[in-house]
């Protein structure tokens, strides 16, 4: 029983080192990981050896899938490129196996210890996720050699004997075995590498090494549809077609593991060095056999999976919150800003549709309109749970600042909503119901704040999305502006009033009530670009400093 319990602990240690490299390694390098992938498109070629680049730095297939699948629900990136990434991304998982099966447990030590002292003494700093890769990296050379001799004492007991002796060769039983453990353990690198350490102590015979580990490559596409199941359409068609692929390779290759025993196991030295080159070699195999067929994939996972179509219904539901990125905080962040922007459109539609209203006094439209601020809330909502989800200890500082800059401006867009759904009920109220009408000059007045407040959503919309340090000055600009309009146009009412104007003392309370809250909305938007100006130095306590903010565009 001790020698038992000491292998499952050695391969739940190999299990955990794996999840450290990869979530240390997409920490500190995750944003340049996503630049890579998409900007490495051009053809079918140079995106799988991004896929196979990125693999080898994350080691795992699977992180990189779900990066890859977001790209394309957030229609940065086509299917068919996505699918060839995936097939670099196979290769680099294989290439890292090859590596870590050679002898280095000698780095074991310093490892672990470079990176405890570098993680502990610089914790939240690139320097300290770092260590924390280089803590993964100790654990993993560590853990495979602690499966290696806990598997000896296990050989010599009488019943592990005669169970092995009773193993046959069952290829479908040990590709579903294969597959299960590779999502038990969510990484087909740390239960190939297990698979090898075993064959090589004598645990498991060469043949069921064999079939395992191709049971381990399909069990590593499973994993990616598992994790994208409640993701969107095109999410999904990207994993389903990589599990194609693995799936028509394995079915290729499987028939044949007698041919890979009987002529190329003799040439290699070492069982778990054949296993890994194994592995690499049906990889290589997959990825050269099936790159010139990510079109005709995608149009059938297209077919199997079509894209529903788009509904009044469903362009009000958020569209970019891909619980898959969730693994990725770096992704996360990009999914809930576009999210962001999704919810400023909402908003935007009510301020032009509530222009609309003051004109042609339409009650319908008046009314659709205050339903839609309720989906702007359900928008801030599905914004702020799918925020509290991403791990901010994985963010580093500038992506914290994103996830603070997130929560504000989706807090400013709900706010806006309220207050417009307010000045549609005080225009039922106060002006449709009593068939009122402001004043010609009245009408105009409201009509050039109004387009000055479309002006500026659409300014700070592109302030929050770019972080352009002009246009926020500008933006702020734009504040002084909008309160000195609304002076003005405050003014030139009152002085209507004393001329006894009868539209405009009736509409009177209506017409400062809606200048004051355009004023609010106004002030709300100009909040976008506080944190920008600030970030880059270029705001005072009380006034633009100008010298700091020509230095900073500069």
């Amino acid at each position: 029983m001790k020698h038992l319990l000491n292998l499952l602990a050695a391969i739940a240690l190999l299990v955990w080192g794996t999840h450290m490299v990869r979530t240390g390694v997409l920490r500190v390098f995750g944003a340049n990981l996503r630049n890579l992938l998409a900007h490495s498109m051009s053809n079918r070629f140079s995106a799988a050896l991004s896929g196979l680049g990125v693999t080898a730095l994350v080691q795992s297939s699977t992180a990189t899938s779900l990066m890859t699948s977001a790209f394309v629900g957030q229609g940065l990136i086509s299917l068919p490129a996505a699918l060839a990434v995936m097939r670099g991304a196979d290769v680099g998982t294989a290439l890292m196996a090859v590596l870590f099966s050679t002898d280095l447990s000698w780095l074991s030590p310093l490892f672990i210890f470079v990176g405890v002292v570098l993680f502990i003494t610089r914790q939240d700093t690139t320097a300290g996720r770092i260590g924390r890769v280089l803590i993964g990296l100790g654990v993993m050379l560590l853990a495979l050699r602690l499966v290696v001799d806990a598997t000896e004492p296990l050989l010599e007991a009488p019943a592990v004997r005669t169970l092995l002796a009773s193993v046959t060769s069952d290829i479908f039983m040990e590709l579903l075995l294969g597959a299960l453990l590779a999502v038990m353990a969510y990484s087909s690198l740390a239960i190939v590498l297990l698979i090898a350490a075993m064959a090589s102590s004598g645990a498991i015979p060469m043949e069921v090494a064999l079939g395992l580990t191709l049971g381990a490559n399909i069990g590593s596409g499973l994993v990616a549809v598992l994790t994208t199941a409640k993701s969107s359409v095109e999410v999904r068609q990207v994993t389903i077609g990589n599990m194609l692929f693995k799936i028509m390779g394995v079915a290729i290759v499987a028939p044949f593991l007698g041919l890979w025993a009987t002529y190329v196991m003799p040439l290699i030295d070492g069982k778990g060095q054949n296993i890994v080159l194994f592995h690499l070699a049906f990889n290589i195999f997959n990825s050269l056999c099936f790159i010139g067929l990510t079109q005709t994939v995608a149009r059938w996972v297209t077919a199997l999976l079509p894209k529903p179509e788009a509904s009044s219904t469903s362009l009000l539901r958020p569209r970019h919150l891909d619980p898959s990125a969730l693994s990725t905080p770096s992704l996360a962040i990009s999914c809930a800003a576009r999210e962001a922007l999704h919810q400023a459109d909402m908003v935007e539609s009510m301020l032009i549709g509530m222009q609309r209203v003051l004109e042609t006094d339409d009650l319908k439209l008046s009314q659709e309109l205050r339903e839609l601020e309720g989906t702007v809330d359900d928008l801030y909502s599905a914004i702020k749970y799918y925020m509290t989800k991403i791990s901010r200890a994985e963010l580093d500082e500038r992506e914290g600042q994103r996830w603070t800059e997130i929560i504000s401006f989706t807090i400013n867009m709900e706010q806006i909503g309220d207050i417009i759904e307010r000045v549609l009920l005080d225009i039922e109220d106060k002006k449709i119901k009593k068939g009122r009408q402001f004043s010609e000059a009245g009408t105009q007045e409201i009509r050039e704040l109004l387009h000055h407040l479309l002006d500026n959503l659409r300014l700070a919309m592109s302030v929050f999305l770019n972080g352009n340090v002009r246009e926020a000055q500008k933006l702020l600009e734009e504040k002084a502006r909008f309160r000195d309009l609304e002076l003005a146009y405050s003014a030139t009412h009152l002085a209507r009033l004393s001329d006894n104007t009868v539209s405009s003392i009736e509409t009177s309370s209506l017409h400062i009530d809606l200048i004051s809250d355009l004023k609010r909305i106004n002030s709300l938007l100009c909040s976008v670009a506080y944190p920008i100006l600030e970030s880059a130095g270029a705001l005072a306590p009380s006034r633009l400093k100008e010298s700091a903010l020509d230095k900073a565009a500069r």
